[in-house]
């Protein structure tokens, strides 16, 4: 290694612990926060998008003709873009951050023990919450949004990729927060595009983060589940499954399987496995890979499967495993729901999976035994969004079991502390 190159090390590592002592500082004003002040900061954000809106599309214009001439896929294309109405979506995402109610302070349980003490579970800021992510440019406003209004302060670290993009977004936050009073330091964004930032994010910024959130491709995810030193809400692939079981309307049944497949093909609750029962084979299969290759859709299946189709390709092992994040899906024909629960714990990845069926009791068996963080029956994979259940916007799908599971909204984005009331009592 050079000096040079030493030396700029060691400037990216001063400037990263610059940023997460003032992210600390912020966090302890926000945790404080009436809820007053944190909606006003995202209403004004709102109207500040809106205002610079053309400088915004500028930037993203620029960030997207740099990726195209650096020869990227189109789904990364994609995740990119920012349009008129993607924008107008992010906004009203942000207003719709300020109409939920404000977790912090609120008593999640409480109870009076024998001796009399009364006990209170009362939500609680995380702290600092630090985010990496790629590409999405929309992330910035959302990971911003929710952490603001759970009191958490926010250190964002975009894709390089979409550094203009992020930049632009991040000052209509900032801009907002400097209208309610808030810290300005509250939301920031990494300010360099040396890698050497996220590795400094990993270590925990002499602990002044407090979690980290990964939002992007494999590598990415399992770098920071490998390296960071703070706890991780993650999943690393999206390999969500369809399946349509006895029962099934076929004509719902195809709307929800191109619906799932081919809404957005880059986001991570795409469908990338078919699977069809075997009770419903001779009247569903066809149709439905018809239907798939006539939209666009590659189909890879199974030896069942190509019959029906001469334009189905042969699947390999590796296709069960795989999310494509293309207009491509994997077909295979299963003998009754367990084996189709067999193969999603097999080959998923426990993010969000579907039954397609008017049998209830086959959709409480799926939805009891199915290990993903978000089970659909009768309804499309494409719903695993913050914004679809209602929590206005989402930093992320998370698919561990601690902590978050699912959408990452602003709940989950608190923790709790106990708040013990006595009279004198002491224990004996």
């Amino acid at each position: 290694m050079t000096l040079a190159a030493e030396r700029q090390i060691e400037d990216v590592a001063a400037v990263m612990r610059d940023v997460g002592r003032r992210a600390r500082a912020a966090a302890r004003r926000l945790a404080l926060a009436p809820r007053e002040a944190k909606d006003t900061a995202l209403v004004e954000a709102a109207k500040r998008l809106r205002e610079t809106e053309g400088a915004i599309l500028a930037a993203n214009a620029a960030d997207v003709a740099a990726a195209k001439a650096a020869g990227v896929a189109s789904s990364f294309i994609d995740r990119l873009t920012l349009t008129h109405a993607r924008l107008a979506s992010v906004a009203e995402g942000l207003e719709t951050v300020a109409d939920l109610a404000d977790p912090v302070g609120e008593t999640i349980s409480s109870w009076t023990r024998p001796n009399g003490l009364r006990i209170e579970r009362v939500r609680t800021p995380l702290g600092v919450v630090g985010v990496i992510y790629e590409s999405r440019p929309n992330v910035t406003a959302d990971a911003g949004a929710l952490c603001l209004k759970a009191g958490n302060a926010a250190i964002l670290r975009g894709g390089t990729d979409s550094f203009r993009s992020s930049a632009a977004i991040q000052a209509a936050l900032v801009h907002g927060l400097a209208e309610a009073g808030l810290p300005e330091d509250a939301i920031q964004l990494v300010p360099t595009r040396d890698r050497a930032a996220v590795g400094a994010m990993l270590s925990g910024l002499d602990g002044n983060i407090d979690v980290i959130v990964p939002r992007g491709g494999k590598g990415l995810v399992a770098r920071v589940q490998e390296e960071a030193r703070v706890p991780v809400f993650a999943h690393l692939e999206g390999n969500c499954h369809v399946y349509v079981a006895a029962g099934a309307d076929l004509e719902m049944a195809k709307a929800i399987v191109l619906n799932a497949k081919l809404r957005r093909t880059g986001v991570c609750g795409a469908a990338e496995t078919l699977l069809v029962d075997r009770a419903v084979a001779a009247s569903h299969l066809a149709p439905l890979v018809a239907a798939l290759i006539e939209a666009g859709c590659e189909v890879r299946g199974d030896a069942e499967t190509r019959l029906v189709d001469a334009r189905v390709l042969p699947a390999t092992e590796e296709d069960w495993r795989t999310e494509y994040l293309d207009a491509i899906i994997a077909v295979r024909v299963v003998d009754g729901i367990d084996a189709a629960i067999d193969h999603i714990e097999t080959y998923g990845s426990h993010h969000t999976d579907a039954i397609v069926t008017d049998d209830e009791r086959l959709a409480r068996k799926f939805l009891a035994e199915v290990d993903s963080a978000i089970v659909t029956h009768n309804a499309s994979t494409q719903f695993a969004d913050g914004g679809e259940f209602g929590f206005g916007a989402e930093i992320g799908i998370a698919t561990g079991r601690m902590h978050a599971r699912g959408p990452v909204g602003v709940e989950q984005l608190t923790s709790f502390n106990y708040r013990v009331h006595g009279t004198g009592q002491t224990r004996p």
